[in-house]
């Protein structure tokens, strides 16, 4: 599998690396992470008792992407941004498993646009590039496909399917779960974050995942294409 990004993607104002961890079990619920994951919750509520998110550079800035490529604000609220609120509202995360959790709370952490991705499940390479409306498109927890609007940043693969819209609806095609082995990872930023932020996120998940749940990973610079 390879990874490409549109350059005009990057020219309206997206920064992206990905992180491939292989051979990982997720079928894992390891008391050392519950207890790590519980402290840093606590550490998640109060620093962000008080947040404004669009005082927020980061968080701000994923906004100010979604105006510069006509995305609606109301109706697709960022990833991160989202999480926060649910964090806020539930006083703590949804659990689905291992890998889930662990990229969530690291999106927390870092206040970027994370995904992850069983890598089987898709078809060829993945390309972050402007929709043209002809994309297959199943959200999680829809139960048939639709298509997207078109000039829409997405995720697809060779087969024309979209991976993730935006960054912020994930497939049922890649979701990851309990027997997913092979994981590909999105970390997304926007004008506000610093390159070195995409990197150290990208190695943080490598290093969290392949601590708690084995397996072996790399950082990836995706290719610019036109």
């Amino acid at each position: 599998m390879q990874f490409f990004v549109q350059k005009a993607v990057l020219d309206a104002g997206v920064k992206i690396v990905f992180a491939v961890v292989e051979n990982t079990d997720n079928h894992l619920q390891s008391e050392e992470w519950t207890a790590y994951r519980s402290e840093k919750i606590k550490e998640l509520l109060e620093k962000y008792q008080d947040l404004d998110v669009h005082a927020d550079p980061i968080l701000e800035g994923y906004n100010i992407l979604h105006d510069n490529t006509g995305i609606k604000r109301r109706k697709n609220i960022p990833a991160s941004e989202n999480l926060i609120k649910l964090l806020k509202k539930n006083g703590d995360l949804f659990y689905i498993n291992q890998a889930v959790d662990i990229y969530n709370l690291i999106s927390l952490e870092s206040k970027l646009a994370l995904g992850a991705h069983n890598i089987d499940a898709a078809e060829g390479n993945v390309t972050l590039r402007f929709t043209d409306g002809t994309e297959r498109f199943q959200p999680i927890g829809a139960s048939e496909p639709t298509t997207s609007p078109a000039h829409e940043y997405s995720y697809c693969d060779d087969s024309n399917e979209i991976l993730c819209r935006l960054e912020i609806r994930q497939v049922e095609k890649t979701k990851v779960d309990e027997n997913t082995t092979n994981i590909f990872y999105i970390i997304q930023g926007n004008q506000a974050t610093e390159d070195s932020l995409l990197t150290d996120t990208a190695q943080k998940i490598i290093d969290t995942t392949t601590k708690y749940s084995g397996g072996t990973g790399r950082i990836i610079f995706p290719e610019i294409i036109d």
